[in-house]
């Protein structure tokens, strides 16, 4: 795609929000397919801590284990039926509470930290 874009510089923000959050998260590229050949940026710490996918209409943010995350400020919009997973769609226009998202992804770190250390007792 020529130039960038609200979604693409929607995800570029989520990338530096994320990296602000947790400087020891890493990212690749994921699940790499015709459609989309660069693959789904992943962002994980002991595990994968959410995907980032751009869409025509939004830029969805999938966080894995986003069903044990507490949410206080309901930021997951989507994917709220899932067993495990729970996202947050961003379309065109509307503003991410940059604070609230920071502390899901505290909060995703410390779930997959925890269930790492558990393994690694075992």
């Amino acid at each position: 795609m020529a130039g960038s874009d609200w979604r693409h510089d929607t995800l570029a923000r989520i990338r530096v929000l994320i990296e602000e959050t947790d400087a020891d998260a890493s990212e690749e590229a994921k699940w790499a397919k015709a459609s989309n050949p660069a693959g789904v940026p992943t962002w994980s710490h002991d595990g994968i801590i959410c995907t980032g996918e751009i869409y025509k209409d939004k830029v969805k943010i999938t966080f894995m284990h986003g069903a044990s995350l507490d949410d206080p400020d309901r930021l997951f919009n989507s994917s709220l039926d899932a067993g495990t997973r729970r996202a947050i769609d961003i379309v065109e226009g509307s503003k991410l509470d940059e604070l609230a998202f920071k502390g899901l992804i505290r909060a995703a770190v410390d779930l997959n930290v925890g269930r790492a250390g558990a393994k690694r007792r075992k």
